[in-house]
C-alpha cells in the first residue's frame, strides 16, 4: 500500500474519530443538556471523565499496538464509537449519559493521534515523521469539519439523529478504511533493555516529556475553550475576538505546512522548543499593546500549538526509536489527557477571579516551563 494512501486514510480517519468525540461537546452540550434536563457543567463533568478513562488506557492501547499492530485496533475503535453513540443517542438521564462517555472514552484511549501515530511508526518505523506530519495536516481541520456537520445533523435530525449519524459514519467510512487501506505492520522490533539511569523502565527524559506535554495541552485545552472570552476581556470586541479565535485552525495549518516543508530535515527536538516559545511571546506582547495584538497572540499560539501536535509523535520517536513506541505514547498521553480534562474549568476559574492578565500569566508560565524543560534534553543522535 502506498504511503500516501495510509496518511490520507489516518488524516481521514482520526478527523472522524475527532469530530465525533472531541469536539463533539461545544455542539451537543446545549441541546442534550436541555433536553435531559441536566446543568451544562454536569455534561462538561461527564465529557473530563470520559478524557480521564482514555488516558488511563493509553498505555494499554500502546502496548497493544506494539504487538499487534495499529490496523485493527484502529478498526475496532470504530465499532466502540459507533457503539458509544448510539447509546448516547439512546440516553434519557443521568445513567445513560455516563454508560455513552464511557465507552465513547474507550474509544478515545484506543482510537485517536496516539493510535494511529503508534500505526505509521510500526508500519515505517525511524522515517515516519513525515506521516505523522501529514495526518497532523489532515485531522486539523477535524473542528473545522466536525461542528458544522454536527450543527447540519442537528438541525436536520435533532441531536437523537445527529449521534445516529456519526456512528453511522463509522460503520460505513471510518471501519472500512481503517480495515482495509492500512495494512498489517510487520513483526514488532524487540525492546531494548532498560537504559541506566531508568526506574521501572521509565526514563528520566519521558518523565519530562509528560510534564511538557501535559502543561501544553492544558493551556491548548484552555484557549480551546475560553479564547474569545481571553479577548474580550483584554479590550477585543465580541465580533474582533470570535474574528481573531476563529484564526487557529488555520495557524494550526500553517505551521504544521511550514514543518512539513521548512522544518522536515530539523531535529524535532528543535520544532518542539521553537512551538514553546510562540505561545508566551504572544502573551507578552498582548498584555503590552492589547488588543490590537489578539491577531498576533492568536496565530502565535495556534502556531506553537499545531507544531507541538506533531511533537506528540515525532519526538518519541527520534528520541527513544520505534520500538516500543506505542507503550511510550500511551505513557505520555495519560497525565495530557487527565489534565486536558480539568484545563476549562481551572482557566476559567483563574480567568474570571483573578483577570486577564493572570490568566495570561498562568499560560505562559505553563508553556514557559515546558520550554525550559525541552532544553534539558539533549538532542537525538541522527
Amino acid at each position: 500500500m502506498r504511503r500516501s494512501v495510509v496518511v490520507s486514510t489516518l488524516g481521514i480517519t482520526q478527523t472522524l474519530s475527532w469530530g465525533s468525540s472531541y469536539y463533539l461537546t461545544a455542539v451537543f452540550a446545549d441541546p442534550i443538556a436541555t433536553d435531559l434536563h441536566l446543568s451544562k457543567t454536569w455534561f462538561f463533568g461527564v465529557f473530563s471523565a470520559a478524557l480521564l478513562l482514555s488516558g488511563l488506557l493509553g498505555p494499554w492501547a500502546g502496548r497493544m499496538i506494539d504487538q499487534r499492530g495499529g490496523r485493527d485496533v484502529l478498526a475496532g475503535t470504530n465499532i466502540v464509537f459507533a457503539a458509544g453513540l448510539v447509546m448516547l443517542s439512546l440516553a434519557n438521564g443521568p445513567t445513560g449519559l455516563i454508560a455513552a462517555w464511557a465507552i465513547i472514552g474507550v474509544a478515545m484511549g484506543f482510537g485517536l493521534y496516539e493510535a494511529s501515530f503508534a500505526t505509521v511508526a510500526g508500519l515505517y518505523g525511524r522515517e515516519a515523521r513525515n506521516a505523522i506530519t501529514g495526518i497532523t495536516l489532515v485531522a486539523g481541520f477535524a473542528s473545522t469539519v466536525g461542528w458544522p456537520l454536527s450543527a447540519f445533523m442537528i438541525d436536520a435530525f435533532g441531536w437523537r439523529g445527529a449521534c445516529l449519524g456519526w456512528a453511522a459514519l463509522h460503520l460505513l467510512v471510518g471501519l472500512p478504511m481503517n480495515r482495509f487501506l492500512v495494512p498489517k505492520a510487520p513483526p514488532p522490533e524487540p525492546v531494548p533493555a532498560t537504559e541506566p539511569g531508568e526506574a521501572g523502565g521509565v526514563s528520566w527524559t519521558m518523565i519530562v516529556l509528560a510534564g511538557v506535554f501535559a502543561s501544553t495541552w492544558f493551556v491548548s485545552a484552555a484557549m480551546a475553550s475560553h479564547l474569545p472570552r481571553l479577548l474580550q476581556a483584554m479590550g477585543a470586541t465580541p465580533v474582533a475576538a470570535i474574528a481573531a479565535a476563529a484564526l487557529v485552525g488555520p495557524a494550526q495549518v500553517a505551521a504544521r505546512v511550514a514543518e512539513f516543508t521548512l522544518m522536515r530535515k530539523a531535529s524535532p527536538l528543535l520544532s518542539a522548543r521553537v512551538a514553546t516559545a510562540m505561545h508566551p511571546i504572544g502573551a507578552v506582547i498582548l498584555a503590552i499593546v492589547g488588543a490590537p495584538a489578539a491577531v498576533l497572540f492568536v496565530m502565535m499560539h495556534g502556531g506553537g500549538n499545531g507544531i507541538m501536535t506533531i511533537a506528540r509523535g515525532t519526538l518519541p520517536l527520534a528520541l527513544f526509536g520505534p520500538a516500543g513506541y506505542g507503550l511510550r505514547t500511551g505513557i505520555l498521553a495519560a497525565p495530557t489527557r487527565i489534565l486536558q480534562g480539568g484545563a476549562p474549568l481551572l482557566f476559567q476559574l483563574v480567568l474570571d477571579d483573578a483577570g486577564p492578565y493572570a490568566a495570561l500569566a498562568l499560560s505562559s508560565a505553563l508553556v514557559g516551563v515546558s520550554f525550559l524543560l525541552l532544553l534539558c534534553i539533549r538532542s537525538p543522535r541522527r
